[in-house]
């Protein structure tokens, strides 16, 4: 896989600001308080700087830190925990994980929500991401942002979608709901994801025309950062064909790899307003996030999007740069460009540029 930037070299890499991204995570987005567990999981894969500055800020704030670091996992979607990991997560009032293979829709991630805890995906997580996406982000003006999209969004049937590489997507929501994942863990049980994206589903068999990924795509493993575009076909909400060159072939032959034809049924729409992101690194937590970004999901479709909720072999998702969005026909989203007037106030309180 591609990344645009790796992990960089040196051990107090932008230190200061790690400490004042942990803080603001623990503190202001998990809401951390004295005597609360927080369990912090990464594998060998994942930023060990970014996971021990976390469980510092949680002893910081008089909570209760657990670091669990563990082997990397063959399989990098839903892998399991062992035992005694899966126990302490699911006792965990917190659970942070930065684990490059995601724990996320396995068996021990459902058991801990079930249990209760407050659960944030931040899988892949290194330094630079939480000082871009975190530490040097207004992050109450990004949920506000958040929050005005859901209500947006939650208001419109009619959803178009298109690009100059091709797309051309057309959905109805029929009064769906938006869920907001990047907001914060204010509710036991419910998992949330980092700031600056919302999600939701129209009408599955409403989805039909061209999806064209040209951002990034990931898993399966082998791709990330797209050089060249993939194509999808969709009728009635399932990928009918993919086309493109070399990494076309490899996500053709990777979702055939399940023999599951749930994973061809397109499981979600996301917008990326992360103001930290702008542009593709080859980390699908920020890929998803590129701000002014649309990406979509196929695969397992879980009972947070709202839809109609089924489970596939695995699931994927695919980055659309520089939509043009159409609700009901007016103009929301113009090449990349929020042209939504409040959107548009929000984004030049954030400081981002272009507007």
């Amino acid at each position: 896989m591609e990344f645009k930037s790796g992990i960089e070299p040196t051990g107090a890499f932008c230190s200061f600001e790690l400490t004042r991204g942990a803080l603001v995570l623990v503190r202001d987005v998990m809401l951390a308080r004295p005597g609360e567990t927080v369990v912090i999981t990464c594998d060998s894969s994942g930023d060990r700087r970014v996971a021990e500055a976390v469980a510092e800020a949680a002893f910081s704030v008089s909570a209760i830190p657990v670091l669990l670091y563990y082997p990397t996992p063959l399989q990098t979607f839903a892998s399991e925990m062992t035992p005694p990991m899966a126990a302490a997560t699911a006792a965990a009032d917190i659970w942070i994980e930065f684990a490059y293979a995601t724990v996320m829709h396995s068996q021990s991630w459902r058991d801990a929500l079930k249990a209760g805890c407050r659960y944030i995906n931040l899988t892949g997580m290194d330094v630079r991401m939480m000082v871009n996406c975190i530490t040097r982000v207004e992050y109450d003006l990004m949920v506000e942002l958040g929050r005005h999209f859901q209500k947006v969004l939650e208001g419109a049937d009619k959803v178009e979608v298109r690009t100059a590489r091709g797309t051309d997507l057309v959905g109805y929501n029929r009064g769906r709901k938006v869920r907001l994942s990047g907001e914060k863990a204010t509710k036991k049980g419910y998992p949330i994801m980092l700031g600056g994206q919302v999600s939701w589903c129209p009408e599955e068999e409403s989805i039909g025309g061209t999806l064209v990924f040209d951002g990034a795509v990931f898993p399966p493993e082998q791709l990330g950062i797209l050089r060249e575009p993939i194509r999808l076909e969709l009728e009635g909400g399932v990928v009918t064909s993919i086309k493109g060159g070399a990494e076309a072939d490899v996500f053709r032959a990777w979702m055939a790899s399940f023999e599951d034809a749930n994973m061809y049924r397109l499981a979600h729409y996301s917008l990326g307003f992360n103001p930290g992101v702008t542009a593709p690194t080859g980390r699908i937590v920020e890929d998803e996030r590129v701000f002014g970004c649309i990406e979509f999901g196929l695969g397992s479709q879980g009972a947070a999007i709202m839809g109609k909720c089924w489970a596939a072999a695995s699931h994927t998702d695919g980055v659309v740069l520089a939509p043009t969005i159409l609700l009901d026909g007016e103009v929301f989203e113009e090449d990349g460009v929020y042209r939504d007037p409040t959107a548009r106030d929000l984004c030049r309180r954030m400081g981002v540029e272009g507007y």
